[in-house]
């Protein structure tokens, strides 16, 4: 498919069946990487399995603003590259947990992209489909933040007003 437009065009179980194949292909390139992964808008938390019985002076963690390295001294590391953003070093850390895996929390530097993997070679997710939490305007940039309320504040206009025809209205 060479776009949105091809796939719009599709048959609707069609569609279905390429998310679906799509869905398994991701799960499985993920679940093939030495670590797993969760996002928020605002934060990457990664967990990478240890032998169990490792010690924080074991380990040699490297967080820096555009790579990420994670091993055992001494040994080739489990995961090491190029993040795929910019993160904030200092507001990065990591933690072993019950002696068997690194705890690992990015604090992103933009704030309002999802990420498509961590490290730029491995395999991408569809950021596309991500469902995020529901947030609160406070979370928002001032931006973002105008936008949505001017469009909440349309929005609630026009309900109050429905003898109203907004179709060729524009917003600027």
């Amino acid at each position: 498919m060479t776009s949105t437009e091809d796939y719009d065009k599709l048959p609707k179980e069609e569609r279905v069946a390429r998310e679906k194949a799509d869905r398994a292909r991701e799960a499985s390139e993920q679940a093939a990487l030495p670590y797993s992964w969760t996002q928020q808008l605002y934060d990457v938390d990664i967990t990478v399995p240890v032998p169990k019985g490792t010690r924080a002076r074991d380990l040699s963690v490297v967080i820096q603003k555009k790579k990420l390295s994670v091993g055992l001294k001494g040994k080739e590391p489990i995961l090491t590259g190029e993040l795929c953003k910019d993160i904030k070093v200092d507001e990065s850390t990591w933690t072993l947990e019950d002696q068997e895996s690194v705890l690992i929390h990015l604090e992103k530097l933009n704030k309002q992209q999802w990420w498509e993997n961590v490290l730029t070679h491995h395999p991408k997710i569809d950021t596309t489909k991500i469902e995020p939490e529901n947030s609160k305007l406070s979370d928002l940039d001032g931006e973002t933040r105008g936008m949505v309320e001017k469009m909440m504040a349309l929005k609630n206009f026009q309900a109050a007003h429905p003898e109203l025809d907004f179709s060729q209205a524009k917003i600027s």
